[in-house]
C-alpha cells in the first residue's frame, strides 16, 4: 500500500497569483506518489480553486488565524509550499512544524529597479520560481500551463447577449489599481477601433467606468457584464472569447490558462516582474510604453500616477491595440 505523502500549499490571495500555482498542484498529485494536496487561501478566493481535481482539501482562512492554524494542525502536514511567503505564512509554518519550502520573492531586484532604474530582474517567471519549490520532490514542469477549472453551472447562455463561441473580444477594463489601468478615452478609443462584438468584464468597482463608456460608444454591439458576473462566470466568458484584451489582472492568468490569445496592456508594472501570460496563445502581444525612466514606479500600483502624465497609459498605442484585435 502506497504511503499518503501529506502537502499544504499557502497561498492567501489574490486571483491571479493562486491561478499561477495551478502547475505546482498538479505536479504535487501527478508525479509524487501517494500525494494528498491541500490547498489554503482566504476565503474570498475559494470560487478560483473549488473545482481543481488536483486538490485533495481546501482549507480558508476568513477572521481567526489561530482558529485556522488549529485546523491545520489537526492535519499533520509532511510538507508546507509556501507560495505567498510573507510575515503571515512565516507564522504559519512556524505553528505548523513540518518541513517548509518557500518561493523566492526577488524583492531586492525588485527594489532596484523600482528606486534605481536598474534591471538586475532574473529572466525567469513566477511559475517557475513556483516550481523551484517543488524540485526537491523531483517534480518538473510538464509544460501544460496554467489550469482554471469551473462548472457547467458556471457556463452561461451567450446567445442571451447576443454572442456566439469565439466571434468576440473580452475587454478587461477594471485593475486593482488605477495606474494598471487604461483611462476610459482610451478604452473607448480601442473599442471605436475593434470589430465586431465586445463585452466589458471587470467587477462591481468597474460598473461606473463600464457605464460611462457605454454612454460614450452607444452601440449595441458593446455588452458590459461589469458587476452582473460571478467570477467563473466571468472566467467562461473569457474561455469563449476570440480574444482576451485585459490589463495586468487575475483575468489575465485565467485567459492565459484558456489558451486565448491575450493582448496584455502594461502601464506601471512591467513584465519582466515574471507574471506575463503563461504558455498563451502564441499570437498573443505584450503592449506597454518602453524606456520610460519613472517605471516601473512600484512592483504593485498605485491610486494615481506619482509623477501625475500618466504616460505609461496616456502613450499607450491604442491603434496596435485594436489591430492586434481584428486580425
Amino acid at each position: 500500500m502506497t504511503k499518503k505523502v501529506r502537502f499544504l500549499i499557502v497561498r492567501f490571495s489574490s486571483i491571479g497569483d493562486i491561478v499561477l500555482t495551478t502547475p505546482v498542484i498538479r505536479g504535487l498529485k501527478q508525479q509524487v506518489e501517494g500525494a494528498e494536496v491541500h490547498f489554503v487561501t482566504k476565503k474570498v478566493y475559494y470560487d478560483v480553486i473549488k473545482h481543481n481535481p488536483y486538490i485533495d482539501k481546501i482549507h480558508l482562512f476568513d477572521r481567526e488565524f489561530t482558529t485556522l492554524i488549529e485546523d491545520l494542525r489537526n492535519e499533520y502536514f509532511d510538507y508546507v509550499i509556501d507560495l505567498h511567503h510573507n510575515l503571515r505564512t512565516y507564522r504559519l509554518k512556524n505553528k505548523l512544524g513540518a518541513m517548509a519550502f518557500s518561493f523566492d520573492k526577488i524583492n531586492w531586484p525588485k527594489f532596484v529597479i523600482v528606486n534605481f532604474n536598474k534591471n538586475i530582474l532574473p529572466k525567469v517567471h513566477i511559475v517557475d520560481r513556483y516550481m523551484d519549490t517543488v524540485k526537491v520532490f523531483d517534480v518538473n514542469d510538464d509544460k501544460h500551463g496554467l489550469d482554471y477549472f469551473i462548472s457547467d453551472e458556471d457556463k452561461i447562455d451567450l446567445s442571451k447577449y447576443g454572442l456566439k463561441a469565439n466571434d468576440y473580444t473580452a475587454l478587461v477594463i477594471g485593475a486593482t489599481h488605477t495606474t494598471k489601468r487604461l483611462p476610459n478615452e482610451k478604452l473607448i478609443s480601442i473599442i471605436k477601433q475593434i470589430k465586431g462584438s465586445i463585452v466589458l468584464l471587470g467587477g462591481k468597482t468597474d460598473s461606473e467606468n463600464a457605464k460611462a463608456i457605454c454612454t460614450e460608444i452607444n452601440s449595441e454591439r458593446v455588452i458590459d457584464t461589469c458587476g452582473l458576473l460571478k467570477l467563473n462566470e466571468s472566467a467562461y466568458i473569457v474561455q469563449q472569447a476570440r480574444v482576451v484584451v485585459s490589463h495586468d489582472t487575475g483575468l489575465m492568468h485565467i485567459a492565459a490558462a484558456y489558451k486565448k490569445k491575450i493582448v496584455s496592456v502594461w502601464g506601471n508594472t512591467i513584465p519582466e516582474f515574471g507574471m506575463y501570460p503563461y504558455f498563451a496563445d502564441e499570437a498573443s502581444a505584450i503592449i506597454e510604453v518602453k524606456d520610460l525612466k519613472c517605471r516601473p514606479c512600484t512592483k504593485i500600483g498605485f491610486s494615481g500616477c506619482p509623477k501625475k502624465h500618466f504616460k505609461c497609459m496616456n502613450n499607450i498605442d491604442e491603434a496596435k491595440i485594436a489591430e492586434l484585435c481584428n486580425q
